[in-house]
């Protein structure tokens, strides 16, 4: 009967559990405990919307939860492990445009030169759970990967948030008729979101302001304080 059931792919893969142990334990870390430090949490999906002539086109966007800036959100036709891969792609470079530093750079503790870890939540969608996507992963050895509890989607609420306010602070306010519209549309929001607009979820600051903070040195838990 295993023989069987393993022949149709009905059997769980040896260390199963211990891998949902592990995964359960990094997502507690995660929300539990949250960072302090930009660049050590990020959110990240896909979100459809609907143009009134071309079809549905996907969003794909990631939000850092520390400082709720948003380094990239690409507009695409599909969602699969490519467009992925795309998105936290230009969210890592964008980090060297936005802080003059690679993403490397900025996770090394200048003091000890020990480097951190960046954990990306994503949802359990095909694309994150591809062998493809699991690959990229593994070839950043400081990223972690993390999905989100089943039938739980508030445990990616960020990123959820940051989609909501793209839609309807902007997209569902105009006419929308292609593919380049919305890609314009969202290049001019995300302006807005991290350098105009304040946000309640920090205090009121504006998400790249914080983003640009600095941890104070020799302190175990950092507080942050502005650039000079």
């Amino acid at each position: 009967m295993y023989r069987v059931l393993r022949r149709h792919g009905l059997c769980l893969p040896v260390g199963y559990t211990a891998e949902v142990r592990q995964a359960a334990g990094v997502r507690r870390q995660a929300f539990i405990d949250p960072p302090t430090r930009r660049n050590r949490l990020w959110q990240a999906d896909f979100s459809e919307f609907e143009t009134l002539g071309a079809g549905v086109w996907n969003l794909g966007g990631v939000v850092d939860y520390r400082a709720n800036v948003n380094p990239a959100c690409t507009v695409g036709v599909t969602k699969t492990t490519k467009d992925a891969i795309a998105f936290f792609e230009a969210a890592l470079a964008e980090v060297e445009t936005l802080l003059g530093v690679t993403w490397i750079e900025d996770l090394t503790d200048p003091a000890t030169g020990e480097i951190g870890t960046l954990i990306i939540v994503t949802d359990n969608g095909p694309c994150f759970k591809s062998g493809g996507f699991a690959a990229w992963v593994a070839s950043k050895r400081q990223i972690r990967h993390v999905g989100t509890r089943r039938k739980a989607p508030w445990t990616n609420g960020v990123i959820e948030r940051f989609f909501g306010a793209l839609k309807y602070e902007r997209l569902y306010r105009h006419d929308i008729g292609d593919g380049v519209d919305p890609a314009a549309h969202v290049a001019s929001f995300n302006t807005i979101y991290n350098t105009i607009r304040p946000h309640e979820a920090i205090g009121m600051a504006r998400p790249l302001e914080r983003y640009r903070q600095t941890p104070q040195p020799n302190t175990p838990d950092p507080e942050y304080v502005s650039d000079p």
